[in-house]
C-alpha cells in the first residue's frame, strides 16, 4: 500500500471526521498500513507533504485534513505494527543487505518514494516495470536473462543528492541519467562540452531531460539501502553477480551497445561528430 493510501485508510476508518497531519501520522506509526524501509517511524512532514500532492483526494480546512470522497476505497483490516529493525541494524550482514535491495518486492515507483530518500550513503538500483518499453536490442538482453535490473550505484555521501538528484533528476552529473538518455536516444547539443574540464559529463537539452525524467517515472521502480558499510566493495559484488543493463565497469555482461551510444554521445558533446 502506498502512503497516500494508507492515509486515506486512516480517514476512512475515522468515520468521516477530520484529523490533523500529526493525527494522521501517530495512527499510521501506530498501524500496519505503510511502513518505511529502515523501519523509521513517519514524520508528520512526511505525510503532509504527500497530502500536499495529492489534492484530489484530501480537503484541508483550518489545519483539518479530510477526504474529498470515500468512493472506491475498500476499508483494509489494520493490525498493531510489529517494531521493526532499522536498517541500519540489520546492514552488518552484507549478504542480507544485497538480498533486500536487490529483491524486486522491496521496489517502488519513483513518486511514491521519492520524499522518503534519505540524505545518507548507501546503495539504491533501478528496475524497470516492463522490458517491453525499451528498444528490441535491450529488450531482448533482459528476456533471455529473465530479468529487469537496470542499474546498481552507490551514494558515498548523500542517497538524495547522488540518487534522486543526479540519477533521477538530472541536477548535477548523473552517470545512470545520462546511460538512460542514450539508451533511448537522446544526444546532447553538438560541442557542449567544448572547453570543459570534464569531457565524459555530457547532458542533454533542458526539454530532452524532462522527457527523459517522465520516462523514467512512467517505467522504472527503485529501491535503496542507507548504509556506510564498504559501497564500492558491495557495489561491484552486485554488479559482478547480477549483470545490470546499464552498469558498465566491472561488469561482465556489459551491452556493447550501451557502451556505443554513451561513447556517440561523448563524441557530440565534444564536437567530433
Amino acid at each position: 500500500m502506498t502512503l497516500h493510501e494508507a492515509i486515506q485508510q486512516v480517514l476512512l476508518q475515522a468515520g468521516g471526521k477530520s484529523l490533523t497531519v500529526p493525527e494522521i501520522t501517530k495512527i499510521l506509526n501506530a498501524n500496519s498500513w505503510y511502513s518505511k524501509k529502515d523501519g523509521s517511524d513517519l514524520k508528520s512532514s512526511q505525510v503532509g507533504a504527500r497530502i500536499k500532492n495529492y489534492p484530489h483526494l484530501f480537503s484541508r480546512t483550518n489545519n483539518l485534513i479530510g477526504l474529498k470522497s470515500t468512493t472506491g476505497i475498500i476499508p483494509k483490516k489494520s493490525t498493531p505494527k510489529q517494531k521493526q529493525v532499522p536498517v541500519k541494524k540489520i546492514v552488518m550482514d552484507d549478504n542480507l543487505m544485497m538480498k533486500v535491495l536487490i529483491n524486486e518486492k522491496n521496489f517502488k515507483s519513483i513518486a511514491d518514494c521519492e520524499q522518503n530518500i534519505p540524505e545518507a550513503p548507501g546503495l539504491y538500483a533501478v528496475r524497470i516495470k516492463d522490458i517491453k518499453a525499451l528498444d528490441t536490442v535491450f529488450l531482448n538482453v533482459l528476456a533471455e536473462r529473465n530479468d529487469t535490473l537496470m542499474y546498481i550505484g552507490h551514494a558515498s555521501k548523500s542517497l538524495r543528492k547522488r540518487f534522486l538528484e543526479e540519477e533521477l533528476r538530472a541536477i548535477g552529473h548523473g552517470t545512470f541519467f545520462r546511460t538512460m538518455g542514450a539508451v533511448l536516444g537522446y544526444v546532447p547539443e553538438k560541442g557542449s562540452l567544448i572547453g570543459k574540464s570534464n569531457q565524459n559529463n555530457y547532458k542533454f537539452a533542458p526539454d530532452h531531460e524532462q522527457e527523459i525524467i517522465q520516462w523514467m517515472e512512467e517505467h522504472l521502480i527503485v529501491n535503496w539501502i542507507a548504509t556506510d558499510t564498504d559501497l564500492k566493495a558491495v557495489e561491484a559484488k552486485l554488479i559482478k553477480e547480477h549483470m545490470p543493463l546499464l552498469n558498465i565497469a566491472g561488469n561482465p555482461g556489459v551491452i556493447n551497445n550501451v557502451r556505443m551510444l554513451r561513447n556517440k554521445c561523448k563524441e557530440i558533446a565534444r564536437g567530433d561528430r
